[in-house]
């Protein structure tokens, strides 16, 4: 996601020397940033939020799309941005 790779990024341009996609990977490894991708994983998370926003999950069952943005929200949350937003939406 964008909030990952800014902060890859940012720890990028704070090193110095070396083969910058050797350091991207050394990063990314070094500080979890990882975009989760694991269907099996994502999908526990995903039912813990519903599970957690019964609110949430009443109100969009009712017609109201922007409760399903807020759950959505509540996932990427849970996983500290690091879930795949496309897979999420699914």
């Amino acid at each position: 996601s964008g909030k990952l790779a800014k902060k890859v990024f940012s720890a990028l341009y704070e090193r110095e020397g070396g083969d910058a996609d050797d350091a991207a990977d050394k990063i990314i490894e070094e500080k979890g940033l990882k975009q989760e991708t694991d269907t099996g994983a994502i999908k526990t998370i995903v039912e813990d939020v519903i599970a957690k926003n019964a609110t949430m999950v009443e109100e969009y069952r009712g017609g109201k799309e922007k409760a399903f943005n807020g759950l959505v929200g509540q996932v990427m949350k849970a996983s500290r941005g690091s879930a795949n937003p496309q897979q999420v939406n699914q």
